[in-house]
């Protein structure tokens, strides 16, 4: 299903016509298309289905394969990852679905590319370190792209996604589902309607920092694995060779891949779940912040970020009994929430009035479901924009990025969010890009 030309969805249409004509002219009894080929009973024709593929479907990807696989306007036909024992996971997952043995396996995303030119979109789910440049390689393949977060490694990939998705005019997802959730979509609105009058200060969680600074640990080559088992080359991608060593294909812990500075990010790996919903909620998700602060003791205090228009926000481990936790302080009052709360913690209990009134008025407002895949999936079918689009996904991770930079540079940083570049600072530019190997460069 070709969204773009439209011709993917005449050819299966076409050919689905062709096939019941030649069928009721070949048989002299009659032919019985079942109601689910035609879209009755609730389901949905093939002809109306989005073509998927997958790429990475261990871990993370895991849960999304799954959580994909459950729409009912989705067929997935092809999964992707340098590991096998993860793409014969990922078979298994779709081929259960499906009630089949239908689903094609891949090592390299590429290939997957080139030999399912029928896929409308993709998932992509493998480490931090691709997910810019897998999403630019899939959109310039004319693909709309569902990736997982953090959406960039670098602030320079940031601006090459950016200019991807409006070159090749795709439609782009960044997976901070959160945005999505009830009780974070009533915080923003929360935010819109000025419950809690003047906003000064935005808290967000840091999750776990599970080595810091980060690292890039130098450990014994190990033997290869056989490339079918895992691809240690397509397995580092962009980042400079090292030898194999199993600990580094493990996220964590140290010396997990999570950890090291080549493969992510400190701050950014983490807050590209908790300072993007910041940034969406404070209506600055087309901006980045201005003003870095080095802190004395990050574990201990967080990091403070000030943007153009006064608002603090405040990076933390501490403060939520829950993870991917956000808080919003104004002048009239708090509002806090985390995975796993039923509704958000409030200053008042008025300023939970109306809860689900609200969030039916933004739905109506917006269009947008309470669901990051069903906006995803309704923006590829209409092609207006996600609620996390590229821009998002890019200007929310410069100002994560920028943290690192501060920490790796231990002193306080500034951000020209127009020019997109540090002020008068030469060193800290040099650090919005990093090198990268051939053939990954975007």
């Amino acid at each position: 299903m070709k969204r773009a030309s439209g011709q993917g969805t005449a050819s299966r249409r076409g050919f689905l016509r062709g096939a019941l004509t030649t069928a009721g002219a070949a048989c002299a009894f009659p032919y019985v298309v079942p109601a689910s080929a035609l879209g009755r009973d609730g389901a949905v024709a093939p002809s109306n289905r989005l073509v998927m593929g997958a790429i990475g479907v261990g871990g993370r990807g895991h849960h999304d394969l799954k959580w994909l696989a459950g729409e009912a306007d989705v067929q997935i036909v092809a999964v992707c990852d340098v590991r096998r024992e993860r793409r014969d996971l990922g078979k298994a997952v779709v081929d259960e679905k499906y009630g089949n043995r239908d689903c094609a396996t891949f090592r390299d995303f590429r290939d997957l590319l080139e030999k399912k030119q029928e896929l409308d979109a993709v998932l992509i789910a493998i480490g931090d370190r691709w997910h810019a440049v897998a999403s630019i390689f899939c959109m310039r393949a004319g693909k709309d792209v569902y990736s997982e977060k953090p959406g960039t490694l670098t602030i320079a990939e940031g601006q090459a996604l950016v200019k991807a998705q409006s070159q090749y005019e795709r439609v782009f997802q960044t997976g901070a589902q959160r945005a999505s959730e009830s009780n974070f979509v009533f915080m923003g609105e929360a935010l819109r309607q000025g419950r809690l009058g003047k906003v000064h200060t935005v808290r967000a969680h840091l999750g776990y920092l599970t080595k810091w600074p980060r690292m890039n640990a130098v450990l014994p080559a190990e033997p290869l694995p056989p490339k079918e088992e895992l691809d240690w080359d397509l397995w580092l991608g962009q980042c400079p060779v090292r030898p194999y060593n199993a600990a580094f294909v493990k996220a964590w812990p140290a010396p997990g891949w999570y950890t090291q500075y080549d493969f992510a990010g400190s701050i950014a790996a983490w807050g590209s779940h908790t300072i993007l919903q910041c940034q969406l909620d404070l209506g600055l998700a087309d901006t980045s912040a201005v003003e870095y602060e080095y802190p004395a003791d990050l574990l201990k205090d967080g990091m403070t970020v000030r943007f153009a228009n006064g608002v603090k926000l405040v990076a933390q481990l501490e403060g939520w009994r829950g993870s991917c936790g956000v808080r919003y302080e104004g002048e009239e009052g708090w509002i806090a929430c985390a995975d796993g709360y039923e509704r958000p913690a409030v200053s008042s209990p008025t300023l939970l009035d109306n809860f689900v009134t609200v969030i039916k008025a933004y739905r109506e407002r917006t269009g947008r479901p309470n669901n990051h895949f069903r906006d995803f999936l309704q923006s590829v079918k209409s092609r207006k924009p996600t609620i996390t689009d590229a821009g998002v996904a890019h200007r929310t991770m410069t100002t994560n990025l920028a943290m690192d930079i501060c920490l790796d540079l231990k002193r306080h940083v500034k951000w020209d969010p127009v020019n997109e570049t540090f002020v008068n600072d030469d060193e800290a530019n040099t650090l919005r890009s990093r090198a990268m190997r051939e053939p990954w460069r975007v």
